[in-house]
């Protein structure tokens, strides 16, 4: 397998300090091993791969899930949690140079319906995640940001039809808030969860409904045969009419190639502190239960859990090894004191990284890729892959059984993935393209 960052992004390394792992205990999956076939074989058993799973096990299709490592082990098993509004990065004027208004409400119809997806999900497999938070706060980082508030409260009304509510500074104590922010606007829309409990759960009933799901199987190569295609993994073969790819960022390069360079991992870094005490909290003046971001570029997200442990994260990484990882760590743990100096003492003992995926288009993909036979993919969800992944892996399932199309699919998630400058060496463009986030952060 062939991928753009070094090994070490691969391994287990970047994520043996995670919290969620000492909230839900890993199912011990067996390895395919011999010869197997299915209808259709999803690749990735991540929020998309089970929920695309579970979709199509439920109608009645004998499907395989192979998972490199074992199920929440990449981005769904390690990200912040935050089930909101987002999936790709263009504002709505961007959008509609791109594909028009009627196709920009589409898209951000498809946002909010990607939460309701995973509420739904939730609530009808009886999964306990955690939740918490009635929406989230986006937080003003400069004077200007709140000004334009103002009018991201009319945009939400027009895009979401929801009413959102603005936070004036002096506001702050009142709703639980504090920070170096100007402002803050309230979007009444998505909740937090445990990624892990999740995935966890996703998984477990996509095996209810018929699934069969393997760990320690990557697929090697792909290749099409009489019988649709044929998965190479290290101790089997996977044959299936149909295949998904559900890798993410975690893809490789030569797997499918009308994938290469058609995707850009990004790493993300979280870390999260131990239980604080009602002291603490009342010291830092940081209380509500609402999830937040900040509106960087390079944004920063945290929320304050049931159990009173602060996750705090923050996008940025460009390298990986054990000294990049540890600087990376030592950035984050930079801001969170900068952002509540009152918990300078407060020890954060659980921290790691994993790859978020953006595209040359900064939208999702969903859709048949154009190799010959039934290949498909869905990837691309610029870092909120909790409620579009799981969205998108509903959207995935029902284009393999050939389902009309019922929720919001706009066509820019349907337009084919364009290719990254550099092709492999894609990730020289990084350092670049950071360095103009971080200046017009400023």
């Amino acid at each position: 397998m062939k991928r753009i960052f070094n090994g070490f992004a691969y391994t287990d390394e970047p994520r043996k300090n995670c919290w969620w792992d000492q909230t839900s205990d890993i199912v011990d999956r067996l390895a395919l091993n011999g010869d197997v076939s299915c209808d259709v074989a999803v690749v990735g058993g991540g929020f998309t791969g089970l929920s695309a799973a579970l979709r199509l096990a439920e109608a009645g299709y004998s499907v395989v899930v192979l998972e490199h490592r074992y199920v929440g082990w990449g981005a769904s098993g390690r990200n912040g949690g935050f089930c909101c509004l987002g999936g790709g990065r263009l504002d709505d004027v961007a959008l509609d140079k791109l594909a028009g208004r009627e196709d920009r409400l589409n898209f951000r119809a498809a946002e909010l319906a990607a939460i309701n997806f995973v509420d739904d999900l939730i609530s009808r497999h009886n999964i306990d995640v955690d939740r918490h938070s009635d929406g989230e706060i986006e937080l003003a980082h400069r004077p200007k940001d709140m000004d334009g508030f103002a009018a991201r409260v009319d945009a939400v009304r027009e895009n979401y039809g929801l009413s959102a509510r603005l936070i004036e500074r002096k506001d702050f104590a009142s709703n639980g808030l504090s920070g170096p922010f100007h402002g803050a606007l309230h979007i009444p829309a998505g909740f937090a969860l445990n990624p892990r409990k999740y995935a966890t759960g996703l998984a477990a009933a996509a095996e209810k409904a018929g699934a069969v799901i393997y760990h320690d199987t990557a697929a090697i190569k792909i290749r099409q045969s009489t019988k649709g295609h044929e998965i190479q993994t290290p101790q089997g073969r996977l044959t299936a009419e149909k295949v998904i790819i559900a890798t993410n960022g975690y893809s490789s390069e030569n797997v499918v190639p009308s994938l290469t360079a058609r995707y850009m991992p990004a790493q993300s870094t979280v870390l999260v502190t131990r239980p604080l005490s009602e002291t603490e909290l009342e010291e830092a003046g940081w209380t509500t239960d609402f999830m937040a971001s900040d509106t960087r570029n390079l944004l920063h997200y945290f929320r304050l859990m049931p159990d009173r442990r602060m996750l705090f994260g923050m996008r940025g990484g460009l390298l990986t090894g054990k000294s990049a990882e540890a600087r990376a760590v030592a950035r984050v743990r930079r801001d969170f004191e900068k952002f509540f100096p009152a918990w300078k003492h407060v020890e954060t003992p659980h921290h790691w990284s994993g790859m978020v995926c953006l595209s040359r288009a900064q939208t999702p993909f969903v859709g048949k890729l154009p190799d010959p036979g039934g290949l498909y993919a869905s990837l691309c969800y610029h870092g909120n892959g909790v409620a579009m992944g799981s969205y998108s892996g509903g959207l995935i399932a029902d284009l393999v059984m050939d389902k009309p199309i019922d929720r919001p699919y706009p066509q820019i998630m349907q337009n084919p993935l364009r290719k990254f400058e550099l092709g492999r060496m894609r990730r020289m463009l990084m350092p670049l393209a950071y360095l103009g986030f971080a200046l017009s952060d400023y």
